[in-house]
Order: C-alpha cells, then structure tokens, then sequence
C-alpha cells in the first residue's frame, strides 16, 4: 500500500512545475479565446472581391438566358405555325384566327391588320411588330409591284395565274420564248403567289415585267401542298425550286442534328441559309 502511494506523491520543486505548467495552459487558452485569428480584413477584401466575381457572373449568365429567350429573327407574320406562336406569346385562339385567314388565301400584308385578324394585344403587338418582314413589293412604297396590287386595280386586272401564251405576246417585248419562260416557271412555283415572283423568270427584263404586271396581277392564290420537312425524302425537299442540292443536304444535316425540326423558322439558324428566300421556301415547307 505504501509503495501504490508512491506515485501519487510529489515533493515542492515537483508541485510547482506542476502548478506552473496549469498556468501556461490556462493563459494560452485564455489567449485563444480572446483574440481573433480569423484575418477579418483579409477575408473581408477576399470576400467582397468574390462577391463582386459572382454578380459579373450572375449577370452574364442572366443575359444569356434572356437572349435565349426573346432572340427573334425577321419573319413573314402570314406565315406563323403554332409553335412560332406560342414561342411569341400568343394565345391558341389568336392563332387560329391566322391560320383560318391564311386557309382563305390571304395574306398579311401590314402591322395592324395583323392585329386586326389575330386580336392581339396592344402590348404583344408592340414586342414582335418589330420582327415583322414583308415583301418588298409591301415595304417600299414607292415600288412598282406594289402599285399594281393596291385594291384600286385588284377588280380591273386578270389573274396572273390564268394567262395564255397569248395573252403574254400582247405585251411589248414578250415573244414566244419569254411567254414560253413565263408559262413554265408558273408550272414549277405550283402559280404564282407573288407578284415579284414574275421577276425570277429568266431572261425577263424588269421594264418588260412591269409592263406585264399592269395588265396581270396575283389576283387569286394558288393552293400549294405544303412537304413536311420531318417526313419528306431528300428528292422531294429537292424538287422545290427555290432549294439548290447543297442548300438541301444542309437541311437534312439539321434534322439529323436535332432529331426533328419543331418550327420552320428554325432553318435560318442554318449557316448559309438565304434569309432573303426564306418567304418563297415557307410557301412548300411545313414543320409537324
């Protein structure tokens, strides 16, 4: 028992080692309690340095996602699907009120009968009217073609897709290889649904054609069986005269890229697509 004790038991130069060694510990953890190792100045400066790099972030990632959303390119408003619609802001009912407006044959050829047919708001009107394009023979005032489809010369005029061989030799310059020209190239649009269209015949002057337009006009559109682009065989798409082998393996590409193209308008994302065409291609193509 005497030696278990033995331990336990310290002279004075050991006890106050001991004592001395409590201390210390107890100053240092009063030390590290009471004073602050944190570098607040250093993390402040940091902190504010990465708060500022998040916002930039925040703010060009908003910016894209914005853009995503409301970037829009110029489009023929006669010629909106459901999906473009949607895309817009406008309701099913507005929408179905173009699409029986176009199923008549008509077309929209300014900012407020688009709204006088559709019955969009005010507001929405103002967001996309911007984005509208019309034909030229639409926009420039001062345009010939767009003289001799005004409603004053509408009931005096014969429909441009009911002329004759004949009817086309009575106008100055226009022989039987021109008239021939102008006969075929109607065949291949499926008529005429454009008075400018007169202007792609080959060979056919523009003062030759103005002549011809003051005597026939587009009265009447003809009714084109649209191809759906998701659907259609590589010869078909072809087949539309306003689309060259190189322009449709593009398109084709893109819809082996996508899976399936949801809106037409999605093609002018095409590099190289000719935006200026994109009226006339609207005219055979569908998306469904």
């Amino acid at each position: 028992m005497i030696k278990f004790k033995s331990h336990f038991w310290y002279n004075k130069s050991q006890r106050n080692g001991i004592l001395f060694l409590a201390f210390i510990i107890i100053v240092l953890q009063l030390f590290y309690f009471f004073v602050d190792f944190s570098g607040r100045d250093t993390n402040d400066i940091h902190s504010k340095e990465i708060l500022h790099f998040q916002q930039e972030i925040d703010s060009l990632k908003a910016a894209q996602i914005k853009n995503e959303k409301q970037k829009l390119f110029p489009f023929n408003p006669s010629f909106i699907t459901d999906f473009k619609g949607y895309q817009l802001g406008m309701s099913p009912q507005e929408i179905d009120r173009l699409h029986k407006h176009r199923e008549k044959g008509k077309y929209i050829n300014s900012v407020l009968e688009f709204q006088k047919v559709t019955k969009v708001s005010d507001s929405l009107l103002t967001s996309i009217a911007p984005y509208f394009k019309f034909p030229d023979w639409i926009t420039n005032k001062t345009s010939t073609s767009r003289i001799k489809t005004t409603n004053t010369f509408n009931t005096k005029k014969i429909d441009l897709n009911t002329i004759t061989s004949e009817d086309l030799r009575e106008i100055s310059g226009i022989g039987d290889i021109l008239a021939k020209r102008i006969l075929s190239y109607k065949n291949k649009l499926g008529g005429y649904s454009f008075n400018e269209q007169l202007y792609e015949v080959y060979g056919l002057k523009k003062e030759t054609a103005d002549k011809l337009l003051e005597r026939f006009i587009v009265v009447k559109q003809p009714f084109i069986k649209k191809i759906n682009v998701n659907d259609a065989t590589f010869k078909e798409v072809l087949s539309i005269v306003y689309l060259d082998y190189e322009l449709t393996k593009k398109i084709f590409d893109y819809k082996d890229e996508v899976a399936e193209i949801q809106s037409l308008e999605e093609l002018k994302k095409i590099d190289g697509f000719p935006l200026e065409r994109f009226d006339r291609i609207a005219l055979y193509l569908e998306a469904k």
